[in-house]
């Protein structure tokens, strides 16, 4: 539980391989992602973006519900903020605000501390890009590659790896019929535990807003915490106060 804010990032913000993948090559795989989520074009109206829904907890207590608004703005800035009671644990309210504002990154936590965020976190955050990594990677020095085709459940998918010049490798599952991203795993450094932590993400109940395919439902697996993200409301092109997305306090 101690360890869940440095896992959100890798959340928001997606294991080998039974065969290659035909003559498709990780090129051809990006491309059709980002048609069937809308296309391009549509993509890159978005200026930035609005959620507001509701994040279940696991613990040994049992599930707790709590709250997410999650605000993104190009090139790439966000905030996540989670609020969440957690007196059974004997904790209190738990209230994460986590914010990057494209270079530097910072999050008031009452279950940690406020904190700068460095190292692999910053890094991962410094990877990403709004609306999607997927539209500009190559222009962040990222590489990718097409590891193969594998079994998800009954469904096949196409297994991407993209290696940043600093950062986590990430390895993202797309589905082999719908071309959507279905499944994101990562490595994250966690400091308080010494070691790295890998963390699963599925991405699932994909629906159109505004002409883009977002997913509804996020599930976060790790061996330090597990939790669900499930979207009630989706705004894009919102006007957004950019002191939102720094240390409070910078000019």
């Amino acid at each position: 539980m101690r360890a869940l804010s440095r896992l959100l990032a890798a959340g928001l913000v997606v294991l080998g391989c039974s065969h290659v993948a035909g003559a498709q090559t990780a090129d051809d795989v990006v491309n059709k992602c980002v048609t069937a989520m809308g296309g391009r074009a549509a993509l890159e109206k978005l200026k930035s973006r609005s959620i507001v829904g509701t994040i279940t907890l696991s613990t040994p207590a049992g599930d707790i519900e709590g709250s997410v608004e999650i605000l993104s703005a190009a090139p790439n800035k966000s905030r996540t903020l989670i609020k969440a009671d957690l007196s059974t644990l004997g904790v209190g309210p738990l209230v994460v605000d986590q914010r990057f504002d494209g270079n530097a990154g910072y999050v008031m936590d009452t279950l940690q501390g406020n904190r700068d965020i460095t190292g692999n976190q910053l890094d991962n955050m410094r990877n990403g890009s709004f609306p999607h990594p997927f539209l500009n990677y190559k222009d962040r020095g990222t590489s990718a590659k097409l590891s193969g085709k594998e079994k998800l459940g009954e469904r096949e998918a196409y297994l991407l790896i993209f290696e940043p010049t600093s950062g986590s490798v990430v390895r993202q599952y797309v589905d082999a019929e719908t071309y959507l991203p279905i499944k994101t795993i990562v490595k994250l450094d966690i400091p308080q535990l010494g070691t790295e932590v890998e963390q699963t993400t599925d991405l699932s109940d994909f629906r159109e807003v505004d002409g883009v395919k977002i997913p509804f439902r996020l599930k976060a697996t790790s061996a330090v915490q597990n939790y669900t993200i499930t979207i009630t409301k989706v705004e894009h092109n919102v006007p957004i106060d950019d002191t939102l997305f720094s240390k409070p306090g910078t000019p």
